[in-house]
């Protein structure tokens, strides 16, 4: 019986090659978009997933309130973890890390830099990175013990055991490795060549106390207790210590890092999740379009197998049989379409992977690779084939043999629904995708209040803090360079902030929180920022300005100063004046406000040199000049730098993605619903044939068929245009609320969205309805 199925679907199929290529295509298209979706699914959801404290491991994050707004972030003191061990037995173990930071390592000839971490001793018991080699109790026991992965191993010593090597750091300490890490897999958050001990950090660092959050802290909590009975133990930690009453913590759960990074008013809401979900639906839609084709073409072309289907049922057919056939042959189909889509798969993960930003592979050893690929093509084929094997095993033999028409109810009705449905997605995704690229660009060319353009970062390290001056006054002398600034971050990343500063006539139960930056002179002028009062720090030019700060628009309006030029602010025992007040500068995401920032007066806390550039010197001659003086008064280390404004655009990644994968899915369902719209337009066409013919023997012109055919999916589309409408609508508004910088859609949006998918289809089915329009009509009344 199954060869028999299976040599009708084979036959069927055959016959209708045009057909039948229309739902192959529609369909492995389809079904590799929808596969390469689920791989960047089954990606994201594995997110640091594979640790094994994974249940009872969480990061500790505060939460203030500031003018009846709530704020979260995970930015904490360095003697948060400490405490929290030694205050609550709920706490098991802690481990606090310092920011990725870029340290020069020699071993013999090789010489090379590389981003890690400082960590406690504890985070190899609490992380599963695995050690290749050495103990993960007692690895970073000692001062000068260093821990470094597989990849940085074969970079320092080729083939050779790295265990009990002695490297140098920054040629001024040895350390000794011991351990190897495997290298770190695509599906977690942390990102590091190496790992430091803390006690390594102590001796280098002066860590600062309660009153400045730099670090972040992990703790693995007891199984026994929950996260909400620690939350209500631990939240008032800060009070206990600090006496603040305003900031208080709670531990959030790995198994949440990556996917609800989204807080709003101080709590989760949500975050990539969304971007999950909405893809996963996006996925099925495009299933759900190509089996919407298959559906409409089996539907439309019933009436070429009614007679066979009532010969089957006079012969003794019965509808459970008929029904099984057309299920046979539907997943036959979709077998076909399966394997190409495979093909697909491979040619285009590549790119896919270039457009997402992720290493995703297909592993051809995992049992559930194959089980769902099975799955995948056994539900498509049910689903395309569920309505189609109703519809046609529902004929009754006496009409259908005896030539009567077709229940027109039955056949024409659900069809066009289907129609709607495949194009009201298609308008969704088309007038998303348009309000996505609008919202990207309306943050583009929001004024960030600094130059960025001509505009050059790197690290101090070596000897670049000791020969700053003469490093300076090189590159201002050999015309290289307009303006040159230390400070503490690239001003394109808000990486430290305190709420522990207080002035003259504040309120003792405000607390507000600054962004803090830091540096040595020179600031406004290098980064090209607005100064609205005052000066600018010049630590050579006043001496005293070492105790001297800068403050941006939204941190006086904070403060509440009216004329703060010369207000002092203290922070712990140190005063700071107030020298200056600049225009507010984007430090943080551009999507949203400028929070309150303090730039102090410092040399211990600055970390970057910035180089505004001459425009009027090549920029190659300019680099390579710029690289020449770093070689002469740093040459043990390499000169490696980066473009502010390359930075600055980073800030757009994640938005920018969504933004090309809604315009490759937009145009993926808008192709598959065309193909679908072909091939009835070709049906409809072939149906009404002796009626085109009558039509044009009375008189019809060929533009007035051409019309008349045309009409009624234009029809079809208009409806989908009104429905998708306010649906899109409805979906962008919700996106759009994350932002509190953001675009307002107006109706220009979905007008062109809807004269676009108008157009789209008066295109696709004007060739086959001109085609038929100009038929002989001797030729289909022949017959008659």
């Amino acid at each position: 019986m199954f060869r028999n199925f299976f040599k009708t679907a084979w036959r069927n199929i055959w016959r209708n090659k045009g057909f039948s290529l229309i739902n192959i295509a529609g369909l492995s298209v389809s079904m590799a978009a929808a596969m390469l979706i689920v791989l960047w699914i089954g990606n994201e959801l594995s997110f640091d997933r594979f640790h094994a404290n994974r249940d009872v491991l969480y990061k500790v994050w505060n939460r203030s309130t500031y003018e009846g707004k709530t704020s979260a972030w995970d930015i904490t003191a360095a003697p948060l973890g400490p405490a929290l061990k030694k205050d609550f037995p709920e706490i098991q173990a802690f481990a606090r890390t310092y920011w990725p930071e870029p340290h020069l390592f020699n071993y013999k000839e090789q010489r090379l830099t590389a981003t890690g971490l400082s960590v406690d001793a504890a985070f190899l018991t609490m992380f599963s990175f695995p050690l290749l080699e050495g103990n993960a109790g007692h690895a970073l026991d000692d001062v000068n013990a260093i821990v470094i992965t597989r990849k940085l191993a074969r970079k320092l010593f080729g083939d050779q055991d790295p265990i009990n090597r002695m490297i140098r750091l920054d040629d001024t300490t040895t350390l000794k490795v011991t351990g190897v890490l495997k290298d770190l897999p695509a599906n977690t958050q942390f990102d590091f060549e190496y790992l430091l001990p803390w006690a390594h950090l102590k001796e280098t660092y002066r860590i600062p106390g309660w009153e400045a959050p730099s670090y972040n802290t992990y703790v693995v909590l007891r199984p026994d207790i929950s996260a909400a009975a620690a939350n209500r133990k631990i939240e008032n930690i800060y009070r206990q210590y600090t006496g603040s009453t305003d900031t208080r913590i709670f531990l959030y759960p790995i198994s949440r890092w990556h996917l609800y990074d989204h807080f709003e008013n101080g709590y989760p809401a949500g975050g990539r999740i969304r971007m999950v979900r909405l893809l996963g639906i996006v996925a099925a839609l495009l299933l759900l379009i190509a089996c919407i084709n298959f559906m409409n073409l089996s539907t439309a072309g019933g009436e070429r197998r009614a007679r066979e289907i009532g010969v089957r049922k006079v012969t003794g057919a019965s509808k459970r049989s008929l029904i099984l056939q057309f299920f046979g042959e539907s997943t036959l189909l979709v077998l076909v379409a399966g394997i190409l889509a495979w093909l697909w798969v491979l040619l285009f993960l590549p790119a896919f992977n270039d457009l997402t930003g992720r290493h995703l592979s297909l592993n051809y050893g995992n049992p559930y690779l194959w089980l769902a690929g099975v799955a995948f093509i056994l539900i498509t084929g049910v689903l395309a084939g569920s309505y189609p094997a109703i519809f046609l095993s529902s004929f009754q033999p006496v009409k259908v043999l005896k030539g009567g028409p077709l229940n027109t109810k039955t056949l024409v009705t659900p069809r066009k629904m289907l129609v709607v449905t495949q194009f009201t997605v298609s308008i969704i995704l088309i007038i998303s995708t348009l309000i996505i690229y609008r919202q990207i660009r309306y943050a583009q060319q929001r004024d960030n209040g600094y130059a960025e353009n001509n505009l050059l970062e790197l690290d101090i390290n070596g000897d670049i803090r000791k020969n700053y001056p003469l490093i300076k006054n090189d590159l201002l002398n050999s015309g290289v360079a307009a303006a040159v600034c230390k400070s503490s971050l690239s001003i394109t990343t808000n990486g430290s902030s305190s709420t522990g500063f207080s002035w003259s006539g504040k309120d003792p139960d405000t607390r507000v929180s600054f962004d803090l930056m830091a540096t040595t002179g020179d600031f406004v002028k290098t980064f090209g920022i607005k100064l609205l009062a005052g000066r600018d720090i010049d630590l050579s030019a006043f001496p005293a300005d070492s105790n001297a700060c800068l403050l941006n628009e939204s941190a006086v309006k904070a403060i509440g100063f009216k004329t703060p030029v010369g207000q002092l602010i203290k922070e712990g025992g140190f005063t700071w004046k107030v020298v200056g007040v600049v225009k507010d500068f984007i430090i943080g995401s551009p999507y949203q406000p400028v929070n309150p920032v303090i730039i102090k007066s410092s040399d211990t806390w600055a970390y970057r040199v910035n180089i505004r550039l001459n425009p009027r010197q090549p920029l190659s001659y300019t680099i390579s000049r710029i690289g020449d003086v770093f070689k002469k008064y740093n040459p043990a280390y390499p000169f490696e730098y980066r473009f502010v404004d390359e930075e600055y655009n980073k800030k757009f990644s994640d938005e920018q993605r969504i933004g090309r994968l809604s315009r490759v899915f937009a145009l993926l369902t808008v192709f598959i619903s065309c193909l679908g719209l072909f091939g009835l337009a070709i049906l409809t066409a072939h149906q009404r044939t002796k009626e085109i013919g009558i039509r044009k023997v009375l008189g019809a012109s060929i533009s007035g068929i051409a019309l008349m055919i045309s009409s009624d999916f234009l029809k079809l589309i208009l409806l989908a245009i009104i429905i998708a409408s306010p649906v899109a609508w409805w979906m962008m508004y919700k996106w759009l609320q994350e932002f509190a910088y953001r675009i307002h859609p107006g109706i220009g949006i979905f007008l062109a969205a809807g004269v676009l998918a108008l157009l789209i289809a008066l295109i696709t089915v004007s060739y086959q309805a001109v085609k038929a329009a100009t038929a002989n009509p001797v030729k289909s009344l022949r017959s008659e």
